[in-house]
């Protein structure tokens, strides 16, 4: 597309000798982190139903792949060019019931040939376990839903809800145990099973751990500020507040509509 090539040679412009310096001096190490800092302003502006916004971050979020881009074809690498065929050329490959004459009954299926798929892909064949790829760096909440959605996938999983609700149950029920010891190492341990837990009851739930945690934070933030406005009017800081006087407050926080 003609707005695709203008974008193209207006940020080949920013890199190119008389062009931005700071743009200029930037390697993919430099601004690996934007494009995860990006990804979430994108989320926060989905989970707020900001369209306006969210156009935006979606423009961020492709800013990235275009400097990124960018940089290896300065350095002899790769061009835009070639991640957008290599894209395509995945997308076709991996979508054989779509471009390809298989055929499937479901989305699981869909799913599982994704996998099968993906492990014949070159350079990925030689992965050992079904968790490879998986990368550590992501958010741990995240991470944990993608290496129990991957178990499931091959059959290593709870049969309903009933069963990873009932493994939450047990999670917390050992990190009481544990706090009653003392024992931090064990604390530690016992309070990432629990998380653990609770992430594959979200899965079961069809719920994204992630978004609902930073909903909750939200809300969070939302009623405490009502806390410290209502001090503010009082004239009190919070430090002087008892905990039951900030308890009523918070209470009544909660019974404010949208809260």
């Amino acid at each position: 597309m003609k707005e695709f090539d203008r974008l193209v040679e207006i940020f080949e412009r920013l890199r190119a000798p008389g062009g931005c310096p700071w743009d200029a001096q930037q390697t993919h190490q430099s601004i690996s982190r934007c494009a995860v800092e990006e990804a979430y302003e994108l989320v926060d502006a989905i989970d707020g139903g900001d369209l306006d916004h969210m156009r935006e971050e979606l423009g961020d979020v492709l800013l990235q792949v275009l400097f990124h881009s960018t940089i290896a074809k300065d350095l002899g690498e790769f061009t835009i060019t070639d991640v957008i065929n290599d894209l395509a050329d995945k997308l076709i490959y991996r979508h054989p019931h779509v471009f390809g004459g298989e055929s499937v009954s479901s989305s699981s299926e869909v799913i599982r040939n994704w996998e099968r798929l993906k492990k014949k892909e070159e350079g990925k064949s030689g992965r050992e376990s079904i968790l490879d790829g998986i990368p550590e760096s992501l958010p741990a909440l995240l991470h944990a839903r993608k290496i129990q959605s991957a178990a499931s996938r091959v059959g290593f999983d709870w049969q309903d809800a009933g069963g990873a609700a009932g493994k939450v149950k047990e999670e917390a029920d050992e990190l009481l145990e544990a706090l009653a010891r003392g024992d931090a190492e064990e604390i530690i341990g016992e309070i990432g099973d629990l998380l653990f837990s609770i992430v594959n009851l979200a899965r079961f739930a069809g719920v994204d751990p992630e978004s609902a945690l930073r909903r909750t934070n939200r809300k969070f933030r939302k009623r405490f500020s009502m806390i410290e406005a209502e001090a503010k009017k009082r004239g009190v800081a919070l430090e002087e507040m008892s905990l039951q006087e900030m308890d009523e407050l918070w209470e009544k926080a909660k019974n404010e509509p949208d809260s």
